[in-house]
């Protein structure tokens, strides 16, 4: 009785010359048959390309199409970074025939309800895909789910990531920092280097991630043994440095017993550092976002650190996935992929002034 070795064996044999057999009746086949498969073949390809580029001289050629990528993006000197991320991004997308649109967001002072304008703006202007900060999760959750209804595609960037994870808003990936694992860090950090009370300046009550910096912040300063607390400023304060001056000069006279301040922007922190200079104060300062200023005075010992995201990176993200899922469905494996955050100090900050003063960071 045969063992299944050589069963196997006599079956090859049989197929090899089962192939044999049928390339036999292929060989017969005469040398002008050949030749006019061959000349057929060449004829459809050549009709191919000119098919093609008659298509590319059209608009709609493979890998083009109608896609519209539309990027909406903030009104501050960390968004002028974000920007040339996307705006990179967004010469690659029109290169290869498709549309690019920066919307800019005007100022931070009602921004819910003008994020819903913007997002409704790119949805008028047929923007197939979008890229968008989610900043007021009540205003812009029915806005963007409006929006996925007409047909466009949605990206978060920069914001908003404890509404993509609990379902708030949809969309097909998150391009950012975790900014509450960022207050944590931040709070630590300013804690065991020194800082016994801390306030967290928050000029964008209300928005998520300040909301997730702030609350980051004190819970790793109480952790490590420090006090930390929030103090708020209204919206329309964001970057107004006599507004922030005195506030900061205010909490000092009720508590000279504060000795660190948090800032969630770097115009902020430029704030903050003239009031403690103007007052001869010793308080540490330490934030979010760089600037040549942020960077010069961390180098100075004149700034304990900064958090950077990366904003360069997101605006390039933002726009290159969106495009890359809006014209050919490719998505990363996982729907979130995070830039930050990352600490700047005193270690690390002239490696990335040269980056910061081109534009990149």
């Amino acid at each position: 009785m045969l063992n299944k070795k050589a069963i196997w064996l006599v079956l090859i044999i049989l197929l090899a010359g089962l192939l044999a057999a049928c390339g036999g009746d292929t060989e017969t086949a005469t040398e002008s048959d050949t030749a006019a498969e061959s000349t057929t073949e060449d004829t459809a390809t050549d009709a191919q390309v000119e098919e093609d580029l008659v298509a590319q001289d059209s608009g709609d050629a493979p890998g083009a199409g109608a896609v519209h990528v539309c990027a909406i993006g903030g009104a501050d000197a960390f968004f002028a970074v974000v920007k040339n991320g996307a705006d990179l991004a967004g010469a690659r997308v029109e290169e290869a025939g498709s549309k690019y649109t920066w919307i800019p967001l005007p100022n931070y002072d009602n921004i819910g309800p003008d994020m819903v304008k913007l997002i409704e703006q790119a949805v008028a202007q047929e923007c197939t895909s979008l890229a968008v900060p989610v900043w007021d999760g009540a205003a812009q959750a029915p806005a963007l789910a409006a929006a996925t209804a007409a047909g466009v595609k949605v990206f978060m960037y920069n914001s908003g990531l404890p509404l993509l994870e609990d379902g708030t808003v949809e969309a097909y990936g998150y391009y950012g920092t975790d900014e509450y694992q960022a207050g944590l860090a931040a709070g630590e950090y300013f804690a065991t280097h020194g800082s016994t009370n801390v306030r967290c300046v928050n000029t964008q009550p209300g928005a998520v991630n300040w909301q997730q910096r702030c609350g980051g912040l004190v819970d790793g300063a109480t952790a490590n043994g420090a006090n930390a607390e929030e103090l708020i400023l209204p919206a329309e304060n964001f970057g107004d440095a006599a507004a922030i001056s005195a506030a900061v000069q205010a909490a000092l006279a009720a508590d000279p017993t504060i000795d660190g301040f948090a800032t969630g922007s770097s115009a902020d922190a430029d704030a903050v550092n003239e009031a403690l200079s103007a007052m001869g104060a010793t308080a540490q300062t330490g934030g979010w976002d760089v600037s040549v200023n942020v960077i010069e005075r961390i180098i100075a010992g004149e700034q304990l650190f900064a958090v950077d995201q990366q904003g360069w990176y997101q605006g390039w993200l933002g726009v290159s996935q969106a495009w890359l899922y809006d014209q050919f469905s490719i998505l990363p494996a996982d729907p979130v992929i995070l830039t930050g955050p990352a600490l700047i100090t005193a270690d690390n900050a002239e490696t990335v002034l040269a980056g910061v003063q081109d534009g990149y960071r």
